[in-house]
């Protein structure tokens, strides 16, 4: 299916290769996950494998390729779209309709497939991913992880033999991103499609694959084998395979299941009574009182009643559309109440100028792009600083502590979407606000740059700073959640301490609690410390 000999790449006016020397034969039926750090190449790798590079991108080109009988670099991504299909980290670059049916119908119109044909597969990929209630919703009103599935759809209408995926379940929720797995596994199992799928959530996919492509960067080999072979062998890999590893548990565990077998019964200590959190008896800095909001009157938030105390870190989660990234714009003033109040650091947003309103508040939304504008990295984060009245290059531990030294000179748009998603966080932290908010933020960051940016967090908080995240990262909330908001249908299903509400969340629990179910241990380091 997959041939690659000697693959090599780089990109225009790059003075490095991105790719060097990767070899690999991929038999069809197979499912390969594509794992490494952020940079390492995953996301051009895959677009290798349809023609997008070089055709679209451009650069340089050296090596092998065979996929489906076809080179990809002399047949063009036209051609290869019959064969392979392409979901991309970020589904709102590949959408071009405005309702979710158009969409999913348009490759299939644009090859010009019969109208009986084109119903016929618009009704079972709106069933397979669970989209038939949104099949007339415009996509400028769906969540982002909506807007995911409704990708991946209009992929899988054109019936590929390889299905390559970049990061699909990186804004779905929990539950959401099993359903995506499962359709995924029965299409590969049942029906014999090939799947090539990167993720940086290994603990979500890692238990379905055959194999593992591991990229560890320009100027090391690529590692390819059997995932339990390639997890012993590397640094970044998920959280229950770490403890295994610490623990020396063997075979390594990739599932809760397989782990079970290593805690004694009377390790689950069920009854155990969470650790009290610290008492926070200041101010509440967020005070939102019977906020409710509809899009086109589609109720989005429903009479929220939600206090934030300074310095703390606060995890909104919910399914996708539940409203976290609306309850977000609402206290950076972006959006404003139809109904009710927010007050936000002492200012109402429905009477405060939004200028006055950022002075306190910095927000960084799901889509990095929407930040970056400068031509280079360092010039994005000085552009931030100009605005506080702060002298250019005070950037103090930021870049270092997010990744971003080496590429403080490069063009923010020839990063790839981890790297960009880091900026547009330096790009917004750089400026010391007082209170953060964070859409989405661990999108596209390996394991170890989400440490840093919970240890990053973390230094804020106890600097006083207030930090609210909508997140569907269930392990990131696990490492620096101070308290969980659960929202459902636009209400508060839930509130509470983190380890309180994520232990008593299927759903919601890292993969630690979930084999321990006892609310003292979220993280690794809870077990091993104890």
């Amino acid at each position: 299916m997959i041939q690659l000999r000697d693959l090599g790449y780089r990109y225009p006016e790059s003075d490095r290769p991105t790719l060097k020397n990767i070899h690999l034969d991929v038999p069809e039926g197979e499912f390969l996950l594509v794992a490494g750090p952020s940079g390492a190449g995953k996301s051009t790798l895959l677009r290798c494998l349809n023609g997008l590079v070089p055709h679209f991108y451009g650069g340089a080109l050296t090596g092998q390729i065979e996929v489906c009988g076809q080179n990809p670099v002399s047949a063009g991504p036209r051609q290869m779209s019959v064969h392979v299909g392409l979901v991309f980290q970020d589904p709102e670059s590949q959408q071009v309709a405005s309702r979710v049916e158009d969409e999913i119908a348009f490759a299939m119109e644009n090859h010009g497939l019969p109208e009986t044909t084109m119903r016929k597969r618009v009704e079972e990929v709106l069933d397979q991913l669970g989209l038939a209630q949104l099949r007339q919703r415009r996509l400028e009103t769906l969540s982002g992880g909506e807007r995911q599935r409704v990708a991946i759809a209009a992929v899988l209408t054109m019936q590929p033999r390889l299905l390559v995926l970049d990061e699909p379940t990186s804004q779905l929720d929990p539950q959401g991103a099993e359903e995506v797995l499962d359709n995924l596994l029965r299409l590969n199992r049942d029906l014999g499609l090939t799947i090539v799928l990167s993720e940086h959530r290994l603990e979500r996919v890692v238990r379905h694959a055959d194999r593992i492509l591991y990229l560890r960067g320009v100027g090391q080999a690529a590692l390819v084998g059997p995932p339990r072979q390639i997890l012993q062998q590397v640094a970044l890999v998920p959280p229950l395979v770490a403890l295994g590893k610490a623990l020396d548990w063997q075979p390594l565990p990739l599932t809760v299941r397989e782990a079970r077998r290593f805690i004694p019964v009377q390790d689950h200590r069920v009854e155990a009574e969470p650790p009290s959190p610290p008492v926070n008896d200041s101010e509440p800095v967020i005070q939102i009182e019977n906020l409710s909001f509809s899009y086109n009157g589609r109720p989005a938030l429903r009479d929220v009643q939600l206090q934030i105390q300074a310095g703390q870190i606060v995890a909104l989660m919910g399914r996708n559309g539940s409203g976290k990234t609306t309850l977000l714009k609402q206290i950076v003033g972006l959006l404003h109440p139809q109904q009710g109040r927010v007050r936000v650091a002492g200012l109402d947003t429905r009477q405060s100028p939004l200028e006055r309103l950022i002075e306190q508040v910095g927000y960084v939304p799901q889509n990095p792009n929407a930040l970056l504008f400068a031509d280079t990295v360092g010039q994005e984060l000085d552009f931030t600083l100009r605005q506080h009245g702060r002298p250019a290059g005070d950037y103090g531990e930021l870049p270092e502590l997010l990744g971003l030294g080496p590429h403080m000179q490069r063009y923010p748009r020839d990063l790839s979407v981890g790297e960009r998603q880091r900026v547009a966080l330096a790009a917004i932290l750089v400026g010391r606000p007082q209170i953060i908010l964070l859409d989405e933020p661990t999108r596209g960051l390996d394991y170890e740059q989400k440490e840093a940016l919970s240890s990053f967090l973390r230094q804020q908080r106890d600097r006083g700073r207030t930090v609210v995240l909508a997140t569907h990262d269930v392990e990131l909330a696990a490492r620096c959640a101070d308290r969980v908001v659960l929202l459902a249908e636009g209400q508060v299903l839930l509130q509470g301490p983190a380890r309180q509400v994520m232990t008593d969340s299927l759903t919601f629990s890292p993969q630690v609690n979930r084999l321990y179910r006892d609310p003292r241990y979220l993280t690794v380091e809870d077990v091993l410390d104890d």
